[in-house]
């Protein structure tokens, strides 16, 4: 049986505070701290904007040393996946350098590489990422591709062949978007990030990142992907499931939902996001109630 990571992408919001985080704060609080009591795994995205730096990487592994399955993903920085021109070996290396605290703690469940969607399968493109892939290839790594044109059979077998995951997203489907899934490229692990549905402000030019990502999931389109996790739980030795829908604590909420219907364990549940969502009140009301599972038929 698989093990299932379920977390969050970030906890850096000022926008959580008051729905997930007490708005005073007892001496000592800590977001992160805070977060590792309900989920055990966070997407780190300060990584994608600068290089991560090793005193940082070790204070995040001090943060969460009562917890010892805690796991961080880590973005790996625009300048190869976004900019794509004139990174250098040196970038590499303080990349490299920054995150090694975490993989020799084995804190680091993978670098994921994210392209945005205009990244599409081109004979360039394909040999930039082997590029890339040879350059990581000491750690656990995983691509998210957007654009419909990676979908293919012989863009998997690549993947599998580097030993890198394929990341499974929800997004908005438009012309062109790849589309849900339950793609394993990796028996080590598999990976699954949901960045909402706003179908309104995902390509709008001045959406700003939480008109974007702003976005609830219903216990109906959760149902859905909880079907694809396990199909990756079958295939794969760890899945990794990242919300992504981070405004005002939505993509916390989605992943105690997930959570609790994938593992089957009673959880807690942040007070003030219950007050929050009502769709947590169920939830907390039928594992009260001793009901496992918040999807269960009445």
């Amino acid at each position: 049986m698989a093990d299932y990571f379920i977390g969050t992408a970030g906890w850096s919001y000022d926008d959580w505070e008051g729905i997930v985080y007490p708005q005073k704060k007892v001496r000592g609080f800590h977001a992160l701290i805070f977060l590792a009591h309900y989920i055990n795994i966070i997407e780190i995205n300060s990584t994608f904007y600068r290089p991560p730096a090793i005193h940082i990487s070790l204070s995040w592994i001090k943060k969460v040393e009562n917890y010892p399955d805690f796991l961080f993903a880590v973005k790996l920085h625009q300048i190869f996946t976004h900019k794509r021109k004139g990174f250098t070996q040196k970038d590499v290396d303080n990349f490299k350098l920054g995150i090694e605290p975490l993989w020799a703690n084995e804190r680091l469940a993978s670098i994921l590489i994210q392209f945005p969607w205009s990244f599409a399968s081109t004979i360039s493109n394909n040999e930039y990422l082997i590029n890339l892939f040879k350059s990581f290839s000491d750690y656990p790594l995983t691509v998210e591709v957007r654009h419909s044109s990676w979908n293919s059979s012989n863009f998997y077998k690549l993947l599998s062949e580097y030993n890198v995951s394929f990341c499974n997203i929800d997004q908005p489907i438009f012309r062109n978007s790849i589309k849900p899934s339950s793609v394993s490229t990796n028996p080590e692990f598999s990976y699954v990030r949901l960045h909402g549905r706003n179908y309104k402000n995902w390509f709008k030019q001045d959406a700003g990142r939480d008109e974007r990502y702003n976005y609830l999931y219903t216990k109906e389109e959760l149902q859905d992907w909880i079907k694809r996790i396990k199909d990756l739980g079958n295939q794969s030795s760890k899945v990794y499931v990242i919300t992504n829908n981070h405004y005002r604590g939505q993509a916390l909420a989605n992943a105690l939902q997930i959570k609790n219907l994938i593992t089957g364990e009673k959880l807690d549940i942040p007070p003030l996001l219950v007050e929050q969502y009502p769709v947590l009140k169920e939830l907390e009301k039928k594992l009260r109630e001793g009901q496992l599972g918040l999807f269960e038929e009445e």
